[in-house]
């Protein structure tokens, strides 16, 4: 499906989507409880993935309410009925298909390390090209085993024998994800696991998040000088929990807002509740070129309007997931915008760095790439209209879309299905706002 976007201005009040990351984990978390009812979740192709993992292990996930599609396509349910597996998940029967969820793959790795039996792990074609080889090296150093079948560390991944826990050391450059997962399992293990990071902590906050997750459902995680610790034998127990709203989501309509908000009007953002996210930081990065942007934290409302921005720096060492809106947001500034520390966000869906960079300059953008940075001269930019490739990633989708608002004539953005990943009905909200999209 291609996007069409035509350049616009906005203007009005709309939500962001729940969370993802926190959906994904609170999904997880019920799981290895005994019965947890989730509410507010993102209803979409990930964390879908996420419920049928835990109902490969022996637990049952129903989602009520909007939304009811197999592949999460229409958008938020009201809630999600979990019955956990019990701790200890069971061997599944089939293989578990993650598709094109890396959280799903790499939380379920861990689980799965838990079965007495083996369980077979894949996804799609993307994510069968993303690393796992520290993590299933982690289960293995835990008394598990794990192997990728193609002996690449990659997926599909046969992952099992109970791992009993204790001390493990994992590289914190690759991914947040594989701490994470860890320490969800390592709570229901009899030794717990004590966490040694290696290199420095990239997506830190993404960590954060999970031991807020874990907390209110009664785990005990703690920080140790050298990484994280979970103390064994714990159990999972929440009978609620909430979902917050999804601040990377966020990102793209702030960005809208702050770039293409009509003339004396703005966009309003609700959902914006503080949390543990990283991505709150789009915030303070608008703030810091120069949008008339305003926080009420106690309502939960970001209100934003369309001012001259001016480039800056923003290191996304903590927030991977930002560097398309603010690639697309130096765009649009004057002056550079340099996006540095951003070597590991070449390893999600797809290599962000060389996407945005190569998609930018087929808008007319001046932008200069290198291994771990992204520089866009918005001073030497002038947006024009063109088709450009969404290579899968939903991210990537709806920040060229952002694009598209200021972009003089009209540009394509293929493969617009993917915002089902985290953003069910993204086009629908835009053209709420007034912009001018349709899909085909």
């Amino acid at each position: 499906m291609d996007a069409h976007v035509s350049p616009s201005r906005i203007a009005g009040r709309t939500r962001a989507p729940p969370s993802k990351s926190y959906t994904h984990r609170a999904i997880l978390a019920a799981g290895y409880g005994s019965g947890t009812t989730v509410t507010d979740p993102l209803d979409s192709a990930d964390p879908r993935a996420t419920g049928r993992a835990v109902e490969a292990f022996g637990g049952e996930v129903v989602w009520t309410g909007e939304g009811d599609a197999d592949d999460g396509s229409e958008g938020g349910a009201g809630a999600i009925e979990v019955e956990g597996f019990g701790g200890r998940p069971d061997t599944p029967d089939d293989v578990i298909d993650c598709a094109n969820s890396g959280t799903t793959m790499r939380l379920v790795t861990a689980a799965a390390g838990l079965t007495d039996g083996l369980a077979v792990l894949t996804g799609d074609g993307s994510l069968r090209s993303r690393p796992q080889g520290p993590l299933l090296d982690a289960v293995e150093s835990l008394g598990g085993r794990a192997e990728s079948t193609r002996r690449n560390g990659q997926a599909p991944l046969v992952v099992g024998e109970a791992m009993a826990g204790g001390t493990v050391a994992i590289p914190g450059d690759v991914s947040s994800q594989f701490v994470t997962a860890l320490l969800m399992a390592g709570a229901v293990t009899e030794e717990g696991i004590e966490i040694d990071l290696k290199t420095e902590l990239k997506s830190a906050p993404y960590v954060e998040i999970t031991r807020e997750v874990l907390a209110d459902f009664g785990v005990d995680t703690e920080r140790t000088e050298t990484g994280f610790r979970v103390p064994g034998g714990q159990s999972y127990g929440a009978d609620e929990y909430a979902v917050p709203g999804d601040f990377s989501s966020m990102s793209y309509l702030l960005a809208a807002g702050a770039v293409a908000a009509a003339d004396g009007e703005g966009v309003v953002v609700e959902g914006a509740r503080p949390s543990a996210q990283g991505d709150s930081a789009i915030v303070d990065v608008l703030d810091r070129m120069g949008a008339e942007i305003d926080w009420d934290r106690d309502a939960g409302e970001i209100a934003v309007r369309a001012s001259s921005l001016s480039g800056v720096e923003v290191d996304v060492g903590d927030t991977p997931d930002l560097l398309p809106t603010i690639a697309v947001l130096g765009a649009v500034a004057d002056g550079e915008t340099r996006i540095v520390n951003a070597e590991h966000v070449r390893y999600k869906e797809t290599d962000r760095v060389a996407a945005m960079a190569e998609s930018l300059e087929k808008l007319g953008a001046e932008v200069t790439e290198k291994q771990d940075s992204l520089t866009v001269h918005g001073g030497d930019t002038e947006l024009s209209g063109a088709t450009v490739h969404g290579r899968g990633d939903h991210r990537l989708v709806m920040a060229l879309t952002v694009a598209g608002l200021v972009a003089e004539g009209e540009t394509t953005v293929t493969g617009a299905e993917h915002v089902d990943v985290s953003f069910p009905g993204f086009f629908e909200t835009m053209a709420s706002l007034g912009a001018s999209v349709s899909t085909e």
